[in-house]
């Protein structure tokens, strides 16, 4: 195939893959959770980009066109006038800004191939940055670009001191920063960048190629002039990141016409150990056969073509099902999630190899491997591969059968982000304080036993059948009226005899008995299916409410999404009259405020995934689409420009809390439950 051909498909592909919204915030380099940068306005050069957090990590752009330099990425300067913008595309795996400027025309875009079949790619802590430039009226111009990244990207704080140098692989430009102290996992929590490791700038072999260490202060020089220094102006020893430096790239593109003219660089993270887990620091799942940062830029230059072409293939094959199971809306909304829900997460390898999901909670508390965290962003998973679920819960059934875990019932996480050395919520793994146990153990249950339905087998299950038939004789006595717990909304406080998670218990227990029989305890299959059965009966007298069903059994002329109830026909349970979904989601439709349906009678605030849920209850293509249509709204519309947010007031579109979280994975349901057909 030529190359022009090839181009062609490419572009093709993006066309058919793109969304069709402003997003609210737009994932330029999204990986893990430290390695997430975003910009938040609808034109490229409005505003700094950011890590996910909200802080400042600065990347820059220019192109200088025929002697006049403009700003293509960041608000850096007001020397130069940006370029005007004239389109965004965004696709699973790519962001493209589209700039028209002195009859030329510049692409610059950000492509991280998070091809999810494959972890060796999918865990690479790389993304290209693309500039694709030609002529639009007909005449030559003389186009010169640049790019750069600062040590922001590499240090907590500005603060914190950072250095830099530059690195010989093979014939590769590559430069690096990071900080000096190096103090490898030494910190927790929720609002914080990565102070270890090295931020890569890498540029294979192109013609035109400049290189330099500089300050942030010399890029409008450097696009105004298009002259780069002749030496590196940044001494390679420790100093602030408030100074500013930047490791910076550009092309010299000589005379650009109609013909196309391409150019790429590198940008990647190497953090050498990524999560301690019960105090073993483990790697990164891409170094788990001894791989280095240069093998990773190796591999990066040399599969750049292959990945470029793989990523357009797939995210027009994935919009094109995404539009097929729930229409154009759902597509935006599901694409646009998609990068989200994978840098929210980190892909290690065990001491054996074996691969282990962990998930952060992004501005709620900063957990680690939190089940309740896990349940809403599985569908994701389950969908479009299942070895990353098994990742995330494995850490967990380990972890519940060790001797510290004293509880009947389910742990909450492992930890806070980035150490997984046991349960830290509600007081920590000895005190029963603000527990989920019906929540979580519902979720490890029903997630095993989709698992088990998506593999054909439980073998996955097996080894852990003594844990899981003492959550399911938890939840036999606690489930089916639960007492004044927290369930996974536990922004909303505690709530006694919750219709909600009493599904949830119903429809675990239901999943059990499937576990059961596959496994060949036939007998404890029975029992089970039987129990799941009648509290599902006893559960439609007990929260009928007229129209609807109650938030709580004791609470009349209360409503509340029964989001939880979508397994029972995802796993072939039937447990449930369907005139309850159908009732609810007609009660939905009436209730929905401009922007959705609230999560319950309570509040006018929701949660962005739990409305796809409860969309996906119905069979009715109309129901879906009326009551994902203001979802696509609220992102399209709000003023809060954060990394789509799950928690918002349906009234004004603006954000109650949350952002950047794992959880967004949980829009993937509708396309899961045509898949499980």
């Amino acid at each position: 195939m030529n190359r022009l051909l090839s181009a062609a498909l490419v572009l093709a592909a993006s066309l058919c893959a793109q969304i069709n919204l402003r997003p609210p915030a737009v994932p330029l380099i999204a990986h893990d959770p430290y390695f997430s940068v975003w910009a938040t306005a609808d034109n490229a050069y409005a505003q700094p980009t950011k890590h996910w957090t909200g802080t400042d990590q600065q990347l820059a752009a220019g192109v200088r066109i025929d002697g006049k330099g403009y700003r293509l990425l960041g608000n850096w300067t007001r020397a130069l006038a940006p370029a005007k913008q004239t389109k965004l595309d965004v696709t699973a795996t790519r962001t493209t800004y589209s700039f028209e400027q002195d009859g030329v025309r510049i692409d610059l875009t950000f492509l991280t191939p998070a091809l999810m079949d494959d972890l060796d790619i999918l865990s690479r802590p790389l993304t290209y940055v693309i500039f694709d430039a030609r002529s639009t009226d007909s005449r030559p111009h003389a186009v010169q670009l640049y790019f750069d990244g600062g040590a922001s990207l590499a240090v907590n704080t500005p603060e914190d001191r950072s250095t830099w140098s530059r690195v010989r692989i093979d014939d590769l430009h590559v430069l690096r920063t990071g900080s000096e102290d190096q103090r490898v996992l030494a910190k927790s929590g929720d609002n914080l960048r990565i102070d270890w490791g090295h931020f890569y700038l890498a540029v294979p072999a192109q013609p035109g190629v400049s290189t330099a260490a500089t300050h942030l202060q010399q890029r409008s020089a450097i696009i105004e002039s298009g002259q780069w220094p002749k030496h590196d102006e940044l001494e390679p020893v420790a100093q602030p990141s408030r100074n500013q430096s930047v490791i910076a790239a550009g092309f010299d593109l000589g005379q650009v016409s109609a013909a196309p003219v391409s150019r790429h660089l590198m940008v990647a993270y190497d953090d050498q150990f990524s999560i301690q887990y019960f105090q073993r620091n483990l790697r990164p799942y891409w170094r788990r056969n001894g791989d280095s940062a240069a093998g990773l830029l190796r591999k990066g230059a040399a599969e750049f073509t292959a990945l470029r072409a793989r990523s357009a293939k797939f995210d027009a094959a994935l919009r094109d099902e995404l539009v097929k199971s729930g229409g154009a809306h759902y597509a935006d909304i599901a694409i646009l999630a998609y990068r989200q829900a994978l840098a929210a997460h980190k892909l290690v390898a065990d001491i054996d190899g074996t691969p282990l999901y962990f998930s952060k909670e992004n501005f709620s508390n900063g957990c680690i491997a939190t089940v309740d965290v896990t349940y809403p962003s599985a569908p994701l998973f389950l969908a479009l591969n299942p070895v990353l679920l098994k990742g995330m819960l494995t850490p967990i059934l380990d972890y519940a059968k060790m001797p510290r875990w004293p509880w009947p019932y389910a742990p909450h996480d492992l930890g806070t982000y980035p150490l997984a050395n046991g349960q830290v919520y509600g007081g920590g793994e000895k005190s029963e304080d603000r527990q989920m146990p019906v929540e979580e153990s519902g979720n490890m249950l029903i997630l095993l036993a989709a698992i088990a339905q998506r593999d054909g087998n439980a073998d996955y299950a097996r080894p852990y059948w003594p844990l899981l038939l003492k959550w399911a004789e938890y939840l036999k006595e606690k489930g089916m009226d639960p007492d004044n717990q927290l369930s996974t909304d536990d922004f909303a406080g505690h709530l006694a005899h919750n219709t909600n998670l009493s599904i949830k218990a119903i429809l675990a227990l239901g999943g059990f008995s499937q576990l059961a029989r596959t496994l060949g305890h036939n007998d404890v299959a029975s029992q089970y299916a039987a129990l799941a059965q009648k509290m599902a009966t006893d559960w439609e007298r007990m929260a009928a409410d007229g129209d609807h069903y109650r938030l709580a059994f004791d609470k009349p002329g209360t409503w509340s999404q029964k989001y939880n109830l979508v397994w029972d026909r995802m796993l072939g349970l039937n447990l449930f009259n369907p005139e309850i979904a159908r009732k609810e989601v007609a009660f939905y439709r009436r209730t929905q405020h401009k922007y959705g349906i609230p999560l319950d009678n309570r509040s006018d605030y929701t949660k962005l995934d739990w409305i796809l849920w409860s969309a996906a209850l119905t069979n009715n293509r109309d129901d879906f689409e009326t009551l994902i249509a203001p979802v696509h709204k609220f992102l399209n519309e709000s003023p809060s420009r954060v990394p789509m947010t799950d928690w918002y007031w349906t009234t004004e579109g603006t954000q109650r809390g949350f952002q950047a979280r794992s959880v967004v994975g949980g829009v993937y349901l509708k396309l899961l439950a045509d898949r499980m057909k």
